[in-house]
C-alpha cells in the first residue's frame, strides 16, 4: 500500500493525547466515492482501515488512518443540491442563523467545505455577502460559474490570511459536515479565528455521535469522516482555544446531526441553555465510557449475520438481489456486510455513476429505470437516510411484487403488505 495515500496519526484531534483505544474493529474497506470504469477495473484497489478509536481522555471518537485528502477529493462526485430534504434544511438553516443572529445586510459569510453552494445561496437570499472553499476542484468550479464563488482550495492558516486581505472579516464563517472531514483541526480553527472579529460566529453542522450509537448509523462511518464528534469534548476543545459553544440544535438530518455556534469568549452572545442540556444528556448516555462503543459494536455484529443470513436464503431461493443508490454509505455496508458477491447489480440516478462499477465489489451501476426493465426481487437501499422517500416514490416496484430490503436501524424487508 503506497504510503502517500494512506497516513497514520498517534494522538487524539482534539486534545492531542495518546491516550486512544480501540473502540470499533471494521472490516478496511474501499474508498467510498471511487466509482471506477471498466478500464479502471484493472488497477489495484486502496482498501484502507476503517476502525473506530476513543481517546480516553477527552472522549472524543475518530478514525486515525488518514487517506491523502487530493486522493480522496479527486473526481468527487457528491453534490448536496441533489438532495431535496437536504436542500431544505439549508433553507431552513439559513433562515434560523438570520433570525437568531441577525446581522446586517452586506455581512460576508464564509462557508468551508461548501461543494455545490446550496447554503450559501440561502444567505445570498438574505441580502449577505459569499464565499465558499471546497476542495473538490470540479464541483468548486462548476459552483463558481454558477454565481456561487468558490475557492477550489483546502482551508487552512494560509487560506485564511489570503481571504481576509482580499475580503475582510466574515460575520458568519461555516462548515458543515466538513468539520467532521479535517483531520488537523486546531490548524482549521485557528484559520476561522482569523477570518472572524469579536462578534462573529462559527457555524458548523456534524453527524451526532449519539444517534449513530442509538440508531446503528453504519453507513456514516467512511474515510471522508474523520470525526465523530460529541459535544463535550468539543467543548473542552473550543476552551482551550478561546473559544466557547452558545448554541446548539440537534435535528435529523442524515440520520442525526446537532448545529453548534461559537463564538470568542465572552463575546456578544448568551450561552444558550441548550449547551448545558446536552452535556447532561451525554453524561447520562455514559457517551463518553467505552463500554457504550463496544455495545455499538456488538450490535453491528449481530446486524451483519442476520443480514448475511437473509442474503443467503434469498440466493439459495434463486432470487435476485440489487442495491438501490449508489451513495457512499453503500461502500460501507457492502464491504462491512460482506454480500457484494450476491448483489447483481446498482441502480441509481446519478448519470456520472452510470456505467461505473462501485469500489471494492465492482457492481455494475444502472438508470434506476433498469429495476422496472429488469424487475429484481429484491432492492436492498443503500443511500439509507433517504429509505422513506425512495420505497414512496416506488411503489410501482412493490406494487410488481418486489420487496426493499432496509438494514438500518434494523433489519426489516418491505412489501407491498407492509410499511416501513
Amino acid at each position: 500500500m503506497s504510503k502517500k495515500l494512506l497516513s497514520r496519526r498517534d494522538n487524539c484531534r482534539l486534545c492531542n493525547s495518546n491516550n486512544l483505544k480501540l473502540a470499533v474493529p471494521l472490516l478496511p474497506t474501499p474508498v467510498a466515492e471511487k466509482y471506477l470504469t471498466k478500464k479502471e477495473l484493472k488497477s489495484k484497489e486502496l482498501y484502507c482501515p476503517l476502525d473506530l478509536y476513543m481517546c480516553l481522555d477527552c472522549g472524543h471518537v475518530q478514525l486515525l488512518d488518514i487517506v491523502e485528502p487530493n486522493f480522496l477529493y479527486s473526481n468527487y462526485t457528491y453534490s448536496s443540491g441533489r438532495s431535496k430534504g437536504l436542500v431544505n434544511h439549508f433553507r431552513e438553516y439559513a433562515e434560523n442563523i438570520c433570525n437568531k443572529f441577525n446581522f446586517k445586510k452586506d455581512s460576508l459569510v464564509v462557508d468551508i467545505g461548501s461543494n455545490d453552494g446550496t447554503l450559501l445561496k440561502f444567505f445570498r437570499e438574505k441580502k449577505l455577502k459569499i464565499l465558499g472553499i471546497d476542495p473538490a476542484t470540479e464541483i468548486a468550479l462548476k459552483a463558481t460559474k454558477e454565481g456561487i464563488e468558490t475557492i477550489p482550495k483546502f482551508f487552512n492558516i494560509k487560506l485564511a490570511n489570503e481571504i481576509l486581505k482580499k475580503y475582510g472579516k466574515a460575520k458568519i464563517v461555516t462548515a458543515n459536515n466538513a468539520f467532521a472531514h479535517m483531520d488537523d483541526l486546531n490548524e482549521i480553527v485557528e484559520g476561522i479565528k482569523i477570518l472572524m472579529d469579536k462578534d462573529s460566529i462559527f457555524v458548523f453542522e456534524i453527524s451526532y455521535l449519539l444517534d449513530v450509537i442509538d440508531n446503528v448509523l453504519l453507513g456514516t462511518i467512511f474515510h471522508e469522516h474523520h470525526s465523530y464528534h460529541s459535544i463535550k469534548p468539543l467543548k473542552l476543545f473550543f476552551d482551550k482555544l478561546n473559544m466557547e459553544l452558545v448554541d446548539i440544535t440537534r435535528n435529523s438530518i442524515q440520520g442525526g446531526s446537532l448545529i453548534g455556534v461559537v463564538q470568542f469568549k465572552n463575546g456578544k452572545y448568551k450561552i444558550n441553555n441548550s449547551v448545558k442540556e446536552i452535556l447532561v444528556l451525554e453524561e447520562k448516555k455514559k457517551l463518553h465510557k467505552i463500554e457504550t462503543l463496544k455495545v455499538f459494536s456488538k450490535n453491528l455484529d449481530l446486524t451483519k449475520e442476520k443480514v448475511k443470513s437473509l442474503f443467503r436464503k434469498i440466493s439459495k431461493q434463486n432470487k435476485t438481489i440489487a442495491g438501490f443508490g449508489a451513495a457512499r454509505s453503500g461502500t460501507t455496508l457492502i464491504t462491512q456486510m460482506q454480500i457484494g458477491s450476491m448483489i447483481q447489480y446498482m441502480v441509481d440516478d446519478n448519470e456520472e455513476k452510470q456505467g461505473k462499477y462501485s469500489p471494492g465489489d465492482h457492481i455494475l451501476v444502472r438508470p434506476t429505470k433498469y429495476i422496472y426493465e429488469k424487475r429484481p426481487d429484491y432492492l436492498l437501499i443503500l443511500a439509507w437516510v433517504h429509505a422513506k422517500n425512495i420505497i414512496k416514490n416506488h411503489q410501482k416496484y412493490l406494487d410488481m411484487g418486489g420487496s426493499f430490503i432496509v438494514c438500518f436501524p434494523e433489519l426489516k424487508v418491505i412489501n407491498k403488505n407492509n410499511d416501513l
